[in-house]
């Protein structure tokens, strides 16, 4: 439970696409002109498909003039050190101070090998970004005389020349997610900067604690490292709780779409901003985080609900991948309920089990959108996929995506299945009221049944066509908004009924 009290920032998170790289230098343009504090870039260099990462900052810095720019994370397999240093001190000069360095130690070891890089094991790949961060930093140390000498494990310079110095103090931030690397950012870089799609609950309190005493046992404040966060949901109160509770500064959106970024600057880093800054004062004239108390008005469950239950829904923050919707959202029943004294733990845990069973449905959905994505990126993920894959050809994508998919969407069927059939007819016996909303629920699983087959029917599709992805992706980002959409409403209104009439958890 950490804020380390740092001046909230807010940037973007883009593909650097090839097929359109005018739409990208577009979508950065538009941030800085919308007033986010930072762009970024994922970076592979082995990719075809994308644009090398840093031509492309290298291009957008010098068609910008205020916004920060970035790689996350920057892939120092086949980036040495040494030259990544002159490079990034360049552009930080001729950009007037805008470049930072988002530092990774490399994943995808087929591809890397495959363009000439070196594959490390874990503990090299550590012992490598250690040696670059040290180098790098002696490389830009110019008041030091004399040449740079270090014998790293992996990397070593025998008395290269410092500079040039960048405009100002670079930030190295790494993309940590294992203890090495989580204790070598508190002990020696500037921010960490995961992702949290691949973070479990906890990862991000078990990383804070990890790099917090590397940090003090470096003789580091923990408040030195920055604590950014790439994020795929933008709800004001989720995102000023991490900023207060996990120390949270940058709050990164992946978004390649224009509307997302938009409403990401102007409506979502407002709102954080505020809230933050109300909290930190004590209170305040500014927005509460407290939840509000008494009846529940018109819109469902309310808060005050959850908080008697000890238990909560996962929120819908509103955003859509796509701009057209199968359903009418603001159609949607709500039962409004006046919440009990006390429930009973037994059907408390109830609840809870629903959204456990919801959290995993989410946990596979971002794997089958994860999978896709390295589909288009022609690698994937060995911790990902069903078997480590030695060659990775595009064959072997599509049989580990399809394989994944069909798994994924017969869960998905056989969940709503036992709610319609068991667990709904049973609310509808206790709680007459919230027919309505049953039957709407009941109606939206047979939208989702329809959205599933057509992510089936384009998946096969794609396998006949490989090298088109657009229709494919359309289906998975279809899935993504209605499923997400939809449990959550579903949470909403059911978790505390549930709670209240009780119900066997294997019906869940």
């Amino acid at each position: 439970m950490t804020d380390y009290g740092h001046e909230l920032k807010f940037g973007g998170f883009l593909t650097p696409d090839a097929g359109d790289p005018e739409r990208v230098v577009d979508l950065v343009r538009l941030a800085e002109q919308d007033g986010l504090d930072l762009v970024t870039f994922q970076d592979h260099p082995y990719q075809p498909a994308f644009l090398d990462t840093w031509t492309l900052i290298s291009y957008v810095a010098a068609r910008t003039e205020r916004i920060s720019l970035a790689g996350n994370v920057l892939n120092l397999p086949l980036r040495p050190p040494s030259v990544l240093a002159r490079s990034v001190a360049s552009l930080d000069r001729l950009s007037g101070g805008r470049i930072e360095l988002g530092l990774g130690a490399g994943g995808f070891w087929e591809p890397i090998k495959a363009m000439g890089g070196e594959q490390r094991a874990p503990g090299e790949a550590v012992a490598a970004v250690d040696d670059a961060i040290l180098i790098m930093r002696e490389l830009w140390d110019t008041e030091q005389r004399g040449g740079v000498r270090v014998r790293g494990k992996i990397y070593q310079v025998e008395g290269a020349k410092r500079g040039p110095a960048p405009a100002h103090r670079i930030g190295i931030w790494l993309g940590a997610y294992k203890p090495r690397m989580l204790e070598l950012t508190g002990r020696a870089a500037d921010g960490w900067l995961p992702s949290l799609s691949y973070l479990q609950p906890g990862d991000l309190t078990r990383g804070n604690k990890i790099i917090d005493e590397a940090a003090e046992a470096a003789g580091r404040s923990p408040s030195d490292i920055r604590r950014l966060l790439n994020l795929d949901r933008t709800r004001p109160e989720e995102l000023a709780e991490l900023a207060l509770t996990e120390g949270i500064g940058t709050f990164i959106i992946t978004a390649d779409d224009p509307n997302t970024l938009r409403r990401f600057a102007a409506e979502t880093a407002p709102a954080v901003r505020e809230l933050v800054a109300a909290a930190r004062r004590g209170g305040g004239s500014g927005p509460d985080l407290t939840p509000a108390t008494g009846p529940v008005q018109s819109g469902g469950t309310g808060s005050d609900v959850f908080d008697r239950l000890g238990v909560q829904p996962t929120p819908d923050d509103g955003t859509r991948l796509l701009p057209d919707q199968p359903w009418d959202e603001s159609a949607r029943p709500h039962r409004d309920i006046v919440p009990q004294q006390e429930y009973d733990p037994q059907g408390t845990a109830i609840g809870q089990h629903l959204i456990d069973v919801h959290d995993h449905l989410r946990q596979e959905l971002e794997t089958v959108r994860d999978l896709v994505q390295q589909v288009k990126q022609g690698t994937i993920e060995a911790s990902r996929a069903r078997s480590v894959i030695n060659e990775l050809t595009l064959r072997q994508n599509n049989w580990a995506m399809g394989a994944y998919c069909a798994s994924y969407c017969r869960v998905l069927t056989q969940h709503h299945t036992i709610e319609d059939r068991s667990m709904f007819p049973h609310l509808r016996s206790t709680d007459p009221e919230l027919a309505p909303v049953l039957d709407r629920l009941a109606e939206e699983h047979g939208v989702i049944h329809e959205v599933l087959e057509e992510l089936d029917r384009r998946l096969v599709e794609h396998l006949k066509a490989p090298g088109e992805f657009t229709e494919l992706q359309h289906a998975v980002d279809r899935l993504t908004d209605t499923l997400r959409s939809h449990l959550s409403y579903e949470e909403r209104e059911l978790v505390e009924p549930l709670a209240r009439v009780g119900m066997y958890q294997g019906q869940v």
